[in-house]
């Protein structure tokens, strides 16, 4: 039995919500979380700031207010049937805790790249976990199939009125904690959470401004602004897992259209730098999703230079997987503006690594990578400290060019931060007709298997480089032997293998350390 929405449901107004949200039973399971100070941020950014702290509920996210909302009014005969529903992430922990609490049978789809640690979670929480699908989609529909075939009632994350007014009573406490807030930053993955936020405050203190942040690589509600309605995004990026939604809910676009006053993306490394800054601030380790609405406060900070203003943001969720952990410190920096990554040809000279170390006036190296591949010069990469951010690394790289080296800035090179820096010196010792490409590998068996018999066998792999961080898919970096009469060909394979790829061969960080 499915308890979506449909077209010839009432309108809900924002009044009906302001109404549900102060109705809602949350507390029967949720605590009401904690406005922290972020003292070293507020300095920084001369701004006070505050945290909003989720991770602190009971499943250490937001998503049990929602959850509880909705399954506390549902019929007895519907408690009775039980409730299902496809989750990979803090919506199941969220629906199995409400389950437990109302003693409602909860049944949780979860995709087979689901980790150990989250299915455990559910698990432990009385949830009767089915492993399905290999992504999110096919979850959602064996969920759907197993609802109707018996009878139980579909709890969705987000496209719901009742799972709206459940998280919006975080608005409320907001209000409560702090009465003179001017901005309020709000992770946006389906938009609940951003909709029960926006109709409480835009009500009751419209001087409020809510912004909502999403992540670059996963902005379904950019995209449904601009296109003027939801519409599926073609590619979801997973590091940011918790708001990884290829379409915004119908009724909550309705509602961010309404209510929210402007929106902002952010890029992984920026919210893998606000993961640090919640760590140094409250020693709590936040998912990236749960830190994203930070992210998204010190861009428009700095974005429209506001000062001296009371900003408060959402720390979403804490379900952090451990061996991610090790992604967010290789990035944060760079996130932060506090390190460059360079492309240096120095001549291929004793002393030439002191006399470059001379040049960059004692700045600290991070990272050096080099091996020998020419008796005239080499080309490095160079990581460097950074105190001043862009503007520094701009002068840094003008000092050298006019020492004559030649350099090429690669802060911002995907490829050459996910794989170039941990292959430096792997040139062929051939001519090669080599194509490179990279790959999202997901992340469940036979994977790998069913790359190899789609694409290996023909052609030949002259490069292979995997990189996992924890994530629920592999950055895959491979090289392949064919005449470029051949890339028609080759290119139907790939749409053939269906995993997501992009074409390297051209990138100027591949140029430099890896091509013949």
């Amino acid at each position: 039995m499915s308890l979506m929405t449909t077209s010839t449901d009432p309108v809900m107004t924002g009044s009906d919500y302001l109404r549900d949200i102060l109705r809602a039973p949350i507390y029967d399971v949720a605590i009401t979380s904690p406005l922290q100070p972020m003292a070293r941020l507020s300095a920084r950014l001369h701004n006070r700031v505050q945290l909003k702290r989720e991770d602190r509920q009971p499943v250490h996210s937001f998503k049990l207010r929602g959850a509880y909302n909705m399954m506390a009014q549902l019929s007895s005969q519907q408690k009775t049937a039980g409730i299902i529903t496809a989750s990979a992430g803090n919506h199941a922990q969220g629906v199995a805790l409400s389950g437990q609490v109302l003693q409602v049978q909860s049944t949780i789809v979860m995709p087979l790249t689901t980790p150990d640690i989250k299915v455990d979670a559910v698990r432990n929480l009385g949830g009767t976990v089915v492993l399905h699908g290999n992504n999110f989609d096919e979850a959602k529909a064996h969920a759907m199939a197993l609802s109707e075939q018996h009878n139980y009632t579909f709890i969705p994350p987000f496209d719901h009125p009742s799972i709206i007014a459940g998280q919006g009573t975080i608005g409320m406490e907001l209000l409560q904690q702090n009465s003179h807030l001017d901005y309020v930053f709000v992770p946006v993955g389906g938009g609940g959470l951003a909709a029960g936020i926006s109709v409480l405050l835009k009500q009751l203190m419209p001087n409020i401004k809510v912004i909502g942040v999403e992540a670059a690589d996963s902005a379904c509600l950019r995209a449904a602004l601009d296109a003027g309605h939801p519409t599926n995004l073609t590619h979801v990026g997973m590091f940011a897992d918790g708001v990884a939604v290829k379409r915004i809910g119908d009724e909550t676009f309705r509602i961010c259209q309404t209510y929210l006053d402007d929106s902002i993306t952010v890029s992984s490394d920026e919210i893998c730098a606000a993961v640090k800054d919640i760590f140094e601030d409250t020693r709590a380790i936040a998912e990236p999703s749960g830190a994203l609405a930070l992210a998204g406060l010190k861009k428009y900070v700095d974005d429209h230079q506001l000062k001296d203003q009371q900003l408060a943001t959402i720390l979403s969720g804490a379900n952090v997987n451990f061996h991610g952990l090790r992604y967010v410190s290789e990035r944060c920096e760079l996130g932060e503006k506090r390190e460059g990554l360079l492309a240096i040809t120095i001549p291929e000279q004793q002393g030439s690594f002191l006399r470059l170390c001379t040049q960059l006036g004692g700045r600290a190296v991070t990272e050096f990578n080099y091996r020998y591949s020419d008796k005239d010069k080499a080309n490095v990469f160079v990581g460097i400290r950074l105190q001043y951010g862009q503007e520094e690394l701009e002068t840094i790289i003008d000092d050298l060019q006019k020492n004559n080296h030649s350099v090429k800035d690669l802060s911002d090179n995907e490829l050459a931060k996910v794989h170039i820096r941990y292959m430096i010196g792997g040139r062929p010792s051939k001519v090669l007709n080599e194509h490179l490409y990279s790959f999202e590998f997901p992340e469940y068996p036979g994977a790998l298997m069913t790359f190899l018999t789609t694409l290996g066998t023909r052609w030949n792999i002259s490069l292979f480089n995997y990189r996992n961080h924890g994530a629920d898919y592999g950055r895959v970096l491979c090289g392949f032997e064919f005449d470029d009469s051949e890339s028609s060909s080759f290119h139907s394979h790939l749409a053939q293998l269906g995993y997501k790829w992009k074409e390297e061969t051209n990138n100027p960080a591949y140029r430099f350390f890896l091509a013949d």
